[in-house]
């Protein structure tokens, strides 16, 4: 079977040279996949894909590829592929979930810790040979309110480590499973002091920080949102920041991350920026100059052992294909 590898990092390619079986034909290409990228005709060939989050597979990339059969995500999204596409053509998409539970509720602390305890500002000041406490105080987090939205397996992480701090918790999700401290979205907003965003994209969490529900937070709190950019609407959060209505956001996930590339004459992605994007491109460069605002570059997944993981179930994925015996492993539609 050919399958191509795309978004492939170095790690990633050591591991899978070393541990992919042997039955299989791989191609491993370094650049996402999306509709502006060039495919040669003898890839088009290929029986399976294998992506990353950054690339985009909707049904003009996918209907390229006429023996497709399966495509092997790795990463727990799949708001990239077109799934209705992929149903209609009997193609099967496999992801890679609970890779990086610990690792993404870890994220959201160091985002958190660094914010409230003005790690960032400590350093620039002091490179700059500025010590001055007044400008660099910060806020404890014990006994403070941390509200959760979403509470599946890394917001349940969450949960715990803010126990784990001492501080009490809020939870927001439409399935309420699990003996939480579930409240309606308007009580967590109203009553938290730092909020994380832990759920999953989808219509009904698209834009739902927006400016509306900001004005039911506190003047105090501090937003993090490590799951997927368009739940903030990102020109709101940047109005309610300036106009002081919370106090910080902690980002590692904006909308339309493609305008991040540092060089946009060489980015993949560059054909298909939109035209909104290009307006986001605008509040979010201001963001990034507020100084009650850290934004990192869809990092918080990115540790060796979550890596390894997703590598070795993007493998069992692949295996359970060809045993019969093993069963759909990760399959996300079938």
């Amino acid at each position: 079977m050919k399958i191509l590898f795309y978004d492939i990092r170095n790690f990633e390619l050591n591991y899978l040279l070393e541990k992919i079986p042997s039955l299989l034909e791989p191609h491993f290409i370094k650049t996402p996949l999306n509709s502006s990228v060039y495919i040669d005709d003898k890839l088009l060939q290929a029986e399976a894909l294998s992506v990353f989050v950054s690339s985009l597979l909707d049904s003009s990339v996918l209907s390229k590829f006429k023996n497709l059969k399966y495509i092997f995500l790795r990463c727990v999204g799949y708001s990239n592929v077109d799934l209705e596409y992929c149903k209609e053509n009997n193609i099967k998409v496999y992801n890679t979930p609970n890779y990086g539970n610990s690792t993404v509720a870890e994220y959201v602390f160091c985002l958190l810790l660094a914010l409230s305890k003005k790690l960032i500002d400590s350093k620039v000041l002091l490179q700059k040979g500025i010590v001055n406490p007044d400008e660099i105080m910060g806020d404890e987090i014990f006994s403070k309110t941390m509200g959760v939205i979403g509470a599946g397996a890394i917001g349940r992480k969450v949960i715990n480590i803010a126990h784990g701090f001492g501080m009490q918790t809020l939870v927001y999700d439409i399935n309420q499973v699990g003996a939480y401290n579930f409240v309606s979205l308007d009580e967590l907003l109203s009553k938290s002091d730092f909020i994380s965003i832990n759920c999953p994209l989808s219509a009904t969490s698209r834009n739902l920080i927006n400016k509306n529900t900001i004005s039911k937070m506190k003047k105090e709190a501090i937003i993090i949102n490590t799951a997927r950019g368009e739940i903030i609407n990102t020109t709101d959060l940047f109005f309610a920041l300036i106009n002081r209505k919370i106090k910080g956001a902690a980002l590692d996930v904006i909308e339309c991350e493609e305008v991040l590339c540092n060089n946009w004459s060489k980015c993949n992605d560059n054909a298909l920026l939109k035209s909104v994007c290009l307006k986001k491109y605008f509040f979010i460069q201001k963001l990034m100059q507020l100084p009650n605002v850290i934004i990192t570059p869809h990092n918080a997944y990115n540790t060796k052992e979550a890596q390894e993981r997703i590598l070795k179930m993007t493998l069992e994925n692949i295996n359970s294909v060809f045993d019969i015996n093993a069963g759909a492993k990760n399959l996300v539609l079938i």
